[in-house]
C-alpha cells in the first residue's frame, strides 16, 4: 500500500510542476514563436508533450483507480475526490485543449491561444488540488 501511495504522489506532484510550466511558462510563449514556424513548433510540441505527459498520466490513473478500489487506512472521500478532480482534469483536456490544439496545428490565431492559457487554469488548478489530496493520502497512511 506505501509503495501505492509514493507512486501515486510522484507521478500526480510531476504533472502539478509540469502543468505550472506549462500554465506560466509554454503556453504564453506560443505567441512569441511567429506565424511562418508556428505550425511546425506546435506538431513537434505535440508530439514530444505526449511522451512526458502519457507515461506521468498513466501511473497516476491507474494508481488512483486502484486507490479507490483499494483503501486501507485511508478515508474512501479522499481517493474519490482524487478521481473527481482527475475527472475535470481530462474532460478538461479532451474538450477544451485537445481542441484549441488541433486548432493551433494550422497555424498561430491570438483568440485560440488564449483560449487555451485561460482554459488551461481549469487543469492548473485540478492538478494542483490533486497534490493536497494525494500529499492528504500519505499523510494519514504513512508513519509519522
Amino acid at each position: 500500500m506505501n509503495a501505492l501511495l509514493v507512486a501515486h504522489a510522484a507521478a500526480t506532484w510531476a504533472m502539478v510542476g509540469l502543468i505550472w510550466m506549462v500554465q506560466v511558462v509554454h503556453y504564453p510563449l506560443f505567441a512569441d514563436v511567429g506565424p511562418d514556424r508556428f505550425t511546425r513548433y506546435e506538431a513537434r510540441h505535440r508530439a514530444r508533450i505526449s511522451w512526458v505527459v502519457g507515461p506521468l498520466m498513466g501511473v497516476e490513473g491507474v494508481t488512483a483507480l486502484v486507490l479507490v478500489v483499494h483503501h486501507p487506512g485511508l478515508p474512501l472521500w479522499l481517493p474519490l475526490v482524487g478521481i473527481a478532480l482527475l475527472g475535470v482534469i481530462h474532460a478538461s483536456t479532451v474538450f477544451l485543449q485537445v481542441p484549441d490544439h488541433e486548432r493551433l496545428s494550422g497555424g498561430w490565431d491570438p483568440g485560440t491561444g488564449g483560449r487555451l492559457v485561460r482554459t488551461n487554469w481549469i487543469r492548473t488548478a485540478g492538478w494542483t488540488a490533486r497534490g493536497a489530496v494525494a500529499a492528504a493520502m500519505l499523510f494519514v497512511v504513512l508513519p509519522g
